[in-house]
């Protein structure tokens, strides 16, 4: 019987492992505390062996029972559309403000698919950057303001 490896399960594995690793190593900095008082440390230490354990049991399942899937072509357009909304997100939403910047970018992300409708986007847009501002601004108090100076509001 022929053993079949999977690249991608083996290559997402070893990425959940970098990350989950990543956040145990940072955890360390802060204190781990014990059991009953967990200090700052212990959750994110905590998540980042979970995850790890998780990356090293899809290592093992694309080791062991993988399947031949291959990647096909990869989605330039898409890959562009989310790069420059991530970085039109982080360059603006002081400037701009949080609402046209969320909904801008929720916009471009939302084009990125070659199925999507203008009609749909833009409602996606909308209801994102409404559920975005609810839980950012208003839920969470996020020092963003809604609207920025480069608009003169």
């Amino acid at each position: 019987m022929e053993r079949r490896r999977s690249f991608p399960d083996v290559l997402a594995g070893g990425i959940f492992v970098l990350i989950g690793g990543a956040f145990v190593v940072g955890s360390l900095g802060y204190e781990l505390g014990t059991p009953l008082r967990m200090g700052p440390g212990a959750f994110p230490a905590l998540v980042g062996a979970a995850v790890v354990a998780l990356g090293l049991a899809i290592v093992v399942k694309g080791l062991v029972a993988g399947e031949m899937v291959s990647f096909g072509p990869i989605p330039w357009r898409a890959v562009a559309v989310i790069v420059l909304a991530v970085l039109f997100f982080g360059f603006t939403v002081e400037g701009l403000g949080f609402v046209p910047t969320s909904a801008v970018t929720a916009l471009l992300t939302t084009l990125a698919g070659s199925r999507v409708r203008l009609l749909t986007a833009v409602a996606v847009a909308a209801g994102l950057t409404v559920a975005g501002t609810l839980i950012f601004v208003f839920g969470l108090q996020l020092r963003i303001p809604l609207w920025g100076p480069w608009l003169g509001l």
